[in-house]
């Protein structure tokens, strides 16, 4: 099956009281893993890029990537994604280069200028069959090219959502309702509470309609716990409770962003491999339990936070 746009994925996903998983891709390892799980789970999977991926990674790598990815499993649907595109010419680029979604984040500008710049971005993009995210409200935290001070966030005004979405033409809809990017979500001693009412007024206004959970990491203890043994430096890593999660989930939510878990997932296993291995030096070596280390962690997120498995 080649990779597709995330259209039937949440038509499926809200019908069914389940989320699709969305996954930062930074290379081969991280490709490998996360599409193991949903092959053995026959789980939807979106395959997102960052602006920074494609930078470090290179556009064409990543894309070719995927598609092995697709090849290797053609009974799961698999979706190659944009997320945080900030420029209509970086949107453009990854719908000419083989993206079958992009987002738009416009969620930083004044509300005029999120339409205009999100609609450009819809009519080029459905122009060439591929679906479009768009944000209206604002996350704090900080996540590779996304920075917001935490006193700049801003929960999503439900008033607002069908004059965007119907202005906009956007296939899908990114809200912000607590969560936050990063593995530095929350101050220790806190309890995070995703706001269930924004959400529920949302999906009251734009009934049917697939919304977006971004900054959505757990950030599970385990992973920080091993990083600081094995010489790491993350005192106070706190992220979002996954019953908060699995509950959104069940609701108007169709596609949960989970990046952070992911990074922490592999350097706990890499650093816990070269404590005990001292005197390995061979990438393939360390690497491949990174690699079992997040297939493992993405088995968990499908089974357990996402409720999607066996929905391919």
């Amino acid at each position: 099956m080649p990779i597709v746009t995330t259209t039937e994925m949440f038509k499926k996903a809200y019908a069914g009281g389940y989320a699709v998983g969305a996954f930062n891709v930074n290379n081969m390892e991280i490709v490998q893993g996360i599409t193991e799980a949903a092959g053995e789970l026959k789980a939807p999977v979106i395959l997102q890029v960052s602006k920074g991926a494609r930078a470090y990674a290179n556009h064409k790598y990543l894309v070719h990537l995927v598609q092995a990815a697709a090849e290797n499993y053609p009974d799961i649907p698999i979706a190659l994604h944009l997320d945080h595109g900030d420029t209509f010419e970086l949107c453009k680029d990854c719908i000419d280069g083989g993206f079958t979604s992009v987002m738009i984040d416009a969620s930083s500008k004044p509300y005029e200028e999120n339409i205009a710049l999100t609609r450009k971005v819809v009519e080029y993009a459905h122009d060439h069959g591929v679906v479009v995210e768009a944000e209206l409200g604002t996350l704090a935290g900080v996540e590779d090219e996304v920075s917001v001070e935490a006193d700049k966030a801003m929960y999503t005004r439900p008033e607002e959502v069908v004059d965007f979405a119907t202005r906009t033409g956007c296939d899908s809809l990114a809200i912000a309702i607590g969560t936050s990017h990063g593995a530095y979500k929350f101050k220790p001693g806190t309890k995070p509470q995703l706001r269930f009412d924004v959400l529920e007024e949302c999906s009251k206004q734009l009934p049917n309609f697939p919304i977006v959970l971004h900054g959505a990491s757990s950030v599970p203890q385990e992973f920080v716990a091993e990083i600081n043994k094995y010489g790491g430096n993350m005192p106070g890593a706190i992220g979002i409770p996954e019953d908060q999660l699995r509950q959104a989930a069940r609701s108007a939510v169709c596609k949960i962003n989970i990046d952070s878990d992911i990074r922490l997932a592999m350097t706990a296993s890499i650093r816990k491999y070269f404590a005990e291995h001292p005197d390995h030096f061979d990438p393939r070596q360390y690497l491949k339990p990174a690699r079992q280390a997040v297939k493992d962690m993405v088995t968990h997120k499908i089974v357990d936070v996402l409720g999607c498995d066996g929905k391919a």
